[in-house]
């Protein structure tokens, strides 16, 4: 729910909107109105899965240990879940496992996007479960609205594309998408009053 006032969605309104949250930890997708959670999905790992999974994917192909900050720095520089127009590679550096010693690779977006694929698809999966269960009067709604993107893990680029492809939904990213649940936070905090401060789950 933070993460969803923190976009700017009016969560009081009766019209169903849908947040799609890619934290650190955990992807939250999430249905609200009314000022309530109506339809809901959890994708344990996240963000944090996608550096994992970069990590396994060069370990595997091309026998080279890197650590999480190459990782990171690899999903900032070509990280993609959708092909996208003049995509290039990067020279990663880390540890040959065969010998020991120092290696470089190039590695390319193409790459990078077919290690993430898991995990970019356990996220549509979620949403269009979400979809599906959401009563079709909201699920009107959110067809006319689109579906917000919040969170660190929603920049990768070409995922709003991906889920726009996969779901046939139009797809937002919220402005500061890294800072939405910290925002919609303080924003609860600040201005409801106790009743609302009660109703209002802060679960992020």
């Amino acid at each position: 729910m933070a993460a969803a006032i923190g976009a700017g969605i009016d969560v009081e309104k009766p019209e169903g909107s849908m947040i799609v949250d890619i934290g650190g930890g955990t992807a939250e997708v999430a249905v609200v109105a009314l000022s309530d959670i109506v339809t809901s999905r959890s994708v344990k790992g996240a963000g944090d899965s996608y550096d994992e999974a970069i990590i396994n994917y060069v370990r595997k192909k091309y026998n080279l240990l890197i650590g999480e900050r190459t990782a990171e720095d690899i999903k900032i520089q070509i990280g993609s879940a959708f092909e996208y127009e003049g995509e290039g590679a990067i020279n990663v550096k880390g540890r040959n496992l065969i010998d020991g010693l120092p290696k470089d690779v190039e590695v390319t977006a193409a790459e990078i996007r077919e290690a993430l694929k898991e995990s970019v698809y356990q996220i549509i999966d979620a949403i269009k479960t979400t979809l599906e269960n959401t009563p079709p009067e909201l699920a009107a709604d959110i067809y006319c609205k689109g579906i917000i993107m919040t969170g660190g893990g929603a920049q990768i680029s070409g995922f709003d594309e991906l889920i726009r492809k996969s779901t046939g939904v139009d797809v937002m990213l919220a402005e500061n998408p890294q800072y939405c649940v910290v925002q919609g936070s303080i924003q609860i905090l600040n201005d409801m009053d106790n009743d609302k401060k009660r109703k209002y789950a802060i679960t992020r």
